[in-house]
């Protein structure tokens, strides 16, 4: 009887697990969706019309699950793209259940190692992609400008403007995150190459 009464919450709350990571995560994703609602995130869902792209690098805490996996789908697009993380080591090899997640998918992150912020060479033409708002403001921080800044998940199906860090978290959850992240990244390679005012199809040439 006990068991019966309880019912609805454990399958809302494996509801929330699969769909948004944890409780946490679904907290996190409710405050986002609210500063999107409100206008507040405008300027990190939508490209300058006017920003030439010459390379995209996706960005998250460790670089060993999220936008690893963002980087390999962009490639296969025929994007010109890295990616980096704002807590982490360079170096260090993909986490083994990102791994197995992308392989399910198609995808090897095998060869992927991350590097960290400090580590990355930058560009003006750059376009930094985020996962979370807190990165835009740690990017900021760091010296990146508004303009080259978006949130990812503005571009996944459905829509999920906070792509919450799976590590650590259930299988299920790791597939989901993955696979918002992989139409986001397709959907915004569809974008950039029909419009070739904003993204530059050369070779890259960093900043000295």
């Amino acid at each position: 009887m006990r068991t019966s009464l309880f019912k609805p919450f454990y399958q809302w709350y494996g509801w929330i697990c699969f769909n948004y990571g944890s409780l946490r995560g679904w907290v996190r994703h409710l405050l986002t969706t609210a500063q999107f609602l409100l206008g507040a995130l405008d300027s990190y869902t939508n490209i300058n019309p006017g920003y030439k792209i010459q390379r995209l690098v996706f960005v998250c805490l460790g670089n060993i699950n999220r936008s690893a996996f963002a980087q390999v789908v962009g490639e296969s697009k025929g994007l010109s793209c890295v990616s980096l993380g704002l807590a982490t080591e360079t170096g260090v090899p993909a986490y083994k259940k990102a791994v197995a997640t992308a392989s399910i998918m198609g995808i090897d992150l095998t060869k992927h190692t991350a590097t960290d912020f400090m580590d990355h060479e930058q560009n003006q033409s750059d376009l930094y992609l985020v996962m979370e708002v807190r990165h835009i403001n740690r990017l900021i921080s760091l010296g990146i400008p508004r303009k080259q800044i978006i949130l990812l998940g503005a571009w996944s199906a459905p829509k999920r403007i906070h792509l919450h860090d799976p590590h650590t978290l259930s299988d299920n959850y790791f597939y989901s995150c993955f696979t918002l992240i992989r139409s986001a990244v397709e959907r915004l390679a569809i974008q950039l190459n029909n419009s070739n005012h904003l993204y530059v199809q050369s070779p890259y040439i960093p900043l000295k």
